[in-house]
């Protein structure tokens, strides 16, 4: 129950263990858990790599910052700037088509095509360029201008595996569609389906599937995913070695 006097934010339980003779009370503070979905490091030789986990709507804001943060920090080691990035997407189920639109635009030239997705309805067609009104959400200011000017033109790596799905599939497959990266390890997911939800009466819906999404070249990533440049089997700790379910293993997709 809600504290009186107290903030909305804080709640007080009863709890009972069976350990214990008697019963206690806890205060429990409600508030927003904020998850790092990006993570990065400068390796040795003047290496970045770049961890993406999942897209959420700070993700390319934050891609933004940790690729000013790596040439900081190569300045820092005396360093003659980044010469190469590895983009590690492996695992990463996806999220916000707009951060997916935001990470690629971080690393493609103004304009160029990010995805794009039909179906069999003229509002089911539409093309995501690499411009704030496709990864923008809301009216601040464009996070694109603190980009460091390297990252449109350093020699990239980007990491897949089976785990890589969604969102991270639209930017593997637009960096290497656009031969900007070199994609690296194994074929990825294979969910590229678009779902439109209707809702219906006593607080019900129905969920369709509308459309797909297809890479810059027109390759459809439904079922059959992206296909690495290189292909490489994943060390003991990249849980290669585990029998992966995709997208066309699943029935009926």
């Amino acid at each position: 129950k809600k504290m009186r006097g107290k903030p909305k934010t804080q709640i007080r339980l009863t709890v009972v263990r069976k350990t214990e003779q008697r019963s206690f009370d806890v205060t429990l503070v409600r508030e927003k858990i904020k998850v790092q979905s990006v993570k990065s490091k400068l390796l040795d030789g003047g290496y970045g790599y770049l961890r993406v986990t999942q897209f959420q709507e700070e993700t390319a804001p934050d891609v933004v910052k940790h690729l000013d943060k790596l040439a900081k920090v190569d300045k820092d080691a005396k360093g003659e700037g980044v010469k190469g990035l590895v983009l590690d997407l492996r695992n990463d189920p996806g999220g916000l088509l707009s951060g997916a639109v935001g990470v690629s635009a971080a690393f493609l030239a103004p304009q160029m095509l990010v995805t794009s997705t039909d179906g069999r309805t003229g509002d089911a067609k539409r093309r995501y360029m690499a411009a704030p009104e496709d990864y923008q959400r809301g009216a601040r200011d464009d996070f694109m201008k603190a980009l460091p000017a390297w990252a449109k033109t350093v020699p990239m790596i980007v990491l897949v595996n089976g785990g890589s799905a969604s969102a991270s599939e639209i930017v593997a497959g637009a960096l290497q569609d656009h031969k900007r990266a070199v994609v690296m390890g194994t074929q990825t997911f294979g969910k590229g389906s678009v779902q439109t939800v209707l809702p219906l009466s006593n607080n019900a819906a129905i969920k369709l599937t509308t459309a797909r999404y297809f890479t810059p070249s027109g390759r459809s990533i439904q079922a059959k995913g992206i296909t690495p440049d290189i292909v490489v089997e994943e060390t003991a700790n990249g849980n290669g070695s585990r029998a992966r379910v995709r997208e066309a293993d699943l029935e009926r997709h």
